[in-house]
């Protein structure tokens, strides 16, 4: 295969939400954790299901099958949490997006990919890249970037913030300590 045919070749993180088979382009992703313990964060979007730890930061965790429009799914072992980089208007955010399992990294040639079937009025599918296939199975292709609105990654980050505080800064009273001394 030629220098310029591997360049064509799009790679892409295939996870699962119930039984349809879903990707993100793997440029946008940082890792896959396995489920930890989500800290829920009141008044947000139910499918913002809460912040975890994430080295020391506060991470904003989504519930892709709530977002997507799907039913809520029961947390399960193969539960995982995939940490995505989302750019929105020059600016980026590292959130949390929960699904139901995480199954290979795939590799998709251009051609291959089908675009967006139109759904009319009633279905909002500007967030969805394209169709692929893999055996007889479709997988639909999200578009990261263009999943939440402005709004949205706003509560993110705002979340972050909050958990931030909890996570990264000392407590009041260790930090007051040494100015009393």
């Amino acid at each position: 295969m030629s220098d310029d045919a591997l360049k064509d070749i799009n790679q892409f993180l295939t996870f699962t939400l119930g039984k349809e088979i879903f990707a993100l382009d793997i440029g946008t992703v940082r890792e896959v954790l396995e489920l930890t313990s989500i800290t829920k964060i009141p008044r947000t979007p139910e499918f913002m299901r809460g912040v975890i730890n994430l080295r020391g930061h506060a991470v904003p965790v989504v519930d892709m099958r709530l977002k997507l429009g799907m039913s809520k799914g029961a947390d399960t072992v193969d539960t995982c949490i995939i940490i995505v980089e989302i750019e929105f208007d020059g600016e980026f955010t590292v959130m949390g997006a929960l699904v139901d399992s995480v199954r290979e990294v795939f590799e998709m040639m251009p051609d291959t990919i089908e675009p967006a079937p139109k759904m009319g009025a009633a279905i909002n599918a500007e967030y969805i890249k394209g169709m692929g296939r893999q055996n007889d199975q479709f997988i639909i292709i999200i578009d990261i970037n263009k999943i939440f609105s402005a709004e949205e990654l706003a509560i993110a980050k705002e979340m972050a913030g909050l958990g931030g505080n909890n996570v990264e800064q000392p407590p009041v009273e260790e930090a007051a300590a040494p100015a009393s001394a």
